[in-house]
């Protein structure tokens, strides 16, 4: 019997919430952040810390670092030292800090695509380059080319793979062998490897992402892993997250530009909400988890049956899908901003995440089963007038 109720609709309207910012009858189904409460545990822990009435300055405890120490090791067989462990306000703040410090004006940072748009922002924004690395679709998943990554990495001019793990948009869970080759490549050719794993907490049930530091012992000692709870417990705008880093070189320097940014200095709230979701989440996690993946699977048969021109891409990890509706938009890139006019529904149009991305859309399935239901009957609206009106 559950324990938690994920079909509850919350009204966000009076949160200032971005996701939320929208008009009358629009469905936004496009940032990644949940329509669930977070764990009433934390919850809870907020409340009870609220109480003291004191919100000062903030240390970073043994608790906090204790708290995602054993996560790592009891849920993703990772082992993690104190030393190890970064704070962080967040893991794009920590995606800038790192092109700034490991990169010069106008070197490359290479991006496997299609991925989260943001990395384009983060790069440019801190005078680098995007190098893309198109991702190969085969089978309804997608794959890393690794002939063109090989290509991109040994640039003279490359020093920086942004890696997102578990693949976002699309799903996909790397494998510990294609992890250990992308950490081959990059010490071939001396590029630092920072892996995004946000999502990590997010897979379906049977499945358990692979840490990139955990892939190999060449992966732990080149990279820097940015991880947080935000994503898994709906909290993205608590600014809490962490850097991983094994090699004491990469961690000092990491470190040094997370304080050069003013990105180290966590919020009560920040420390708090941490050590609750990682000391008492686990059970609403996994409901949630099993929840989401409900909702995969009704959309995915919703797709199928009812809307034959579009196809759902494989995924086993995230709770966004990513959908190949290239049969329909033939090169066109409004078939997103069509269907948010004509039906309210509003999601992300492919081509946001770059190459390969071309056709594609991106909706978020953390909500309750009543709204997945709400969007996907919108969907089938606006592409069927999306097709009828191409074809005059």
């Amino acid at each position: 019997m559950a324990k938690y109720d994920f079909d509850k609709k919350l009204d966000r309207s009076a949160s200032w919430s971005l996701k939320w910012k929208v008009a009358e009858n629009e469905l936004p189904m496009w940032v990644a952040d949940m329509d669930f409460e977070t764990a009433p545990e934390i919850m809870e822990a907020l409340s009870k810390r609220l109480s003291q009435g004191a919100y000062g300055y903030t240390i970073v405890p043994d608790e906090w670092y204790n708290a995602y120490i054993s996560w790592w090791k009891t849920r993703h067989k990772l082992d993690i030292k104190k030393e190890e462990l970064i704070f962080s306000t967040g893991v794009i703040p920590t995606i800038s800090s790192a092109v700034r410090k490991f990169t010069t004006p106008n070197e490359n940072v290479v991006i496997t695509t299609p991925v989260y748009n943001v990395f384009f922002n983060c790069i440019v924004n801190n005078g680098a380059r995007v190098l893309e690395s198109p991702l190969l679709e085969r089978d309804g998943s997608f794959f890393f080319d690794f002939d063109d990554l090989e290509k991109k990495l040994s640039d003279p001019q490359t020093s920086l793979l942004l890696l997102c793990n578990p693949q976002n948009p699309s799903g996909r869970i790397w494998t510990k062998e294609e992890l250990s080759r992308v950490g081959d490549l990059c010490k071939k050719y001396g590029v630092i490897v920072l892996s995004d794993e946000i999502h990590c907490d997010i897979t379906d049930p049977g499945k358990e992402y692979v840490p990139f530091a955990s892939a190999s012992d060449v992966c732990r000692q080149i990279s820097i892993t940015a991880i947080a709870p935000s994503k898994a417990f709906n909290m993205a705008g608590m600014c809490s997250s962490a850097v991983f880093a094994s090699d004491p070189v990469l961690r000092h320097r990491i470190w040094r530009q997370l304080n050069t940014d003013e990105c180290g200095e966590p919020s009560f709230l920040a420390i708090t909400a941490a050590i609750a979701a990682f000391t008492k989440g686990s059970d609403w996690l996994s409901e949630m988890n099993s929840y989401v993946y409900e909702n995969k699977l009704f959309a995915e048969d919703y797709i199928k049956k009812n809307i034959h021109d579009v196809r759902m891409i494989h995924s086993e990890a995230t709770y966004m899908i990513w959908l190949d509706a290239r049969d329909i938009t033939k090169g066109r890139a409004d078939l997103a901003s069509f269907i948010r006019k004509n039906t309210g529904l509003f999601i992300s149009k492919g081509e946001l995440y770059g190459q390969g991305g071309e056709g594609h859309l991106r909706i978020n399935l953390a909500c309750p089963r009543a709204m997945v239901e709400d969007g996907m009957e919108r969907l089938k609206k606006g592409i069927k007038m999306y097709v009828k009106r191409k074809d005059k």
